[in-house]
């Protein structure tokens, strides 16, 4: 039987669209759509991670305090990198809490680390951590510099910054960054040789990776491990 709709994250994202539509005025509905469109439009993956490249080392804010270094990630297997966009996100606390109940323990139980990683500074951030009790990472890329390397950042539209000033919310002065860039949705998965494995990346923020393609990938990387291992 065919999960519904309720049982996927992707599902769950087009109910809170579909919410939008029955609720939203169509000038804010209109920004909304436009923004994600125009970035599903323009996207250049080739420039984007993908699978095969190297990553060079890199340092995270743990949002309850020290850092997570790519080496201590990596340190016994490979690391899930999921990059949102800020705590107050009403699809991120969506997605997060998905992948609370469907892809951290699967990923424990295969002793990898699993790391939500946004821009927004520590103590704004920790909120979304707090909110539905994660127990996985959640780190703060400072200045957004590992999300620039990957090429998942993206810039608010000029119709998106006129209605943020509007509402006196401009996207910079919510996550602390003072600018007006958020990363696009991504999973990122690195292995111990410190080399991308598997990168999806979404320009549009209401599509994202379902918890089962994470957990496919990552078990398949378990698999030849203990295959090299017995050999």
């Amino acid at each position: 039987m065919s999960p519904s709709n309720a049982d996927t994250l992707n599902g769950r994202l087009a109910a809170l669209h579909a919410e939008r539509v029955a609720t939203w005025a169509p000038e804010d509905l209109a920004i909304n759509v436009n923004q994600r469109s125009l970035l599903a439009k323009t996207i250049n993956r080739a420039n984007i991670v993908k699978p095969g490249d190297s990553v060079e080392p890199f340092e995270l804010l743990d949002v309850e305090g020290g850092r997570l270094s790519l080496d201590e990630l990596v340190a016994s297997g490979p690391v899930v990198l999921i990059f949102f966009r800020f705590a107050g996100c009403p699809a991120c606390n969506i997605a997060l809490p998905y992948y609370e109940q469907r892809l951290a323990r699967p990923l424990a139980d295969l002793g990898v680390r699993l790391v939500a990683v946004s821009p927004q500074v520590p103590e704004r951030l920790v909120e979304i951590k707090r909110a539905h009790g994660l127990s996985f990472d959640v780190a703060s890329d400072r200045d957004a510099g590992l999300a620039r390397r990957f090429n998942v950042l993206y810039t608010y539209d000029e119709a998106s910054q006129k209605a943020a000033l509007a509402k006196g919310r401009p996207i910079g002065d919510v996550t602390g960054t003072g600018t007006w860039e958020l990363p696009m949705p991504a999973v990122i998965v690195i292995d111990e040789e410190r080399t991308v494995r598997f990168a999806e990346v979404s320009p549009d923020w209401l599509v994202r990776t379902e918890a089962e393609a994470i957990v496919d990938v990552v078990a398949g990387l378990a698999a030849q491990r203990n295959l090299v291992t017995q050999s």
